[in-house]
């Protein structure tokens, strides 16, 4: 099955299990860009990033081309801000609601503390769906790499196409 993965990394995380995705399933990457980048450090990182998240904004986003009728799978991958999915994905479902009729969704979030399950809840509302046919929870990937990450990571991609 043709997929795509549509990501935004703020530190890293997301754009680290992103690339073991596309090695084990050779997914292809999208990943998207704010035109403002957002705070990465201290402070204003959780109360602009959160503030964000909460008042759901969408941020303009780098240009990106893609075609989104080339793929049967969307995954969508992320940080949790806030027991929110961020900002850029939520700009990139509002401009290809069209686009992505029709496919079949999963996705994963990566935290450091709380919030995911409330978050992938809400991305799935967000694109119409009840559930996702896959989804994971990461808890800092690429921070605390581990055999144990590795082997969680691997196992949602085996469980993206099980019969392989």
């Amino acid at each position: 099955m043709k997929t795509l993965i549509v990501y935004f990394s703020l530190e890293g995380n997301t754009e680290y299990v992103a690339g073991q995705i596309r090695e084990a399933t050779g997914a292809e990457l999208l990943k998207l860009v704010p035109k403002k980048a957002y705070h990465d450090k201290g402070f204003a990182k959780f109360f602009w990033g959160g503030k964000s998240a909460v008042m759901a904004e969408k941020p303009e986003l780098e240009a990106y081309d893609v075609d989104l009728s080339a793929y049967e799978r969307i995954i969508f991958g992320f940080p949790v801000w806030a027991s929110n999915f961020t900002p850029p994905i939520r700009t990139f479902i509002e401009d290809n609601k069209d686009g992505l009729k029709g496919k079949k969704f999963a996705a994963f979030a990566c935290q450091s503390g709380s919030g995911a399950e409330k978050a992938l809840a809400k991305l799935a509302k967000a694109l119409g769906i009840e559930d996702f046919d896959q989804k994971a929870v990461f808890i800092d990937p690429k921070a605390r790499k581990s055999d144990d990450m590795d082997a969680k990571i691997s196992a949602f991609c085996k469980a993206l196409d099980p019969q392989e």
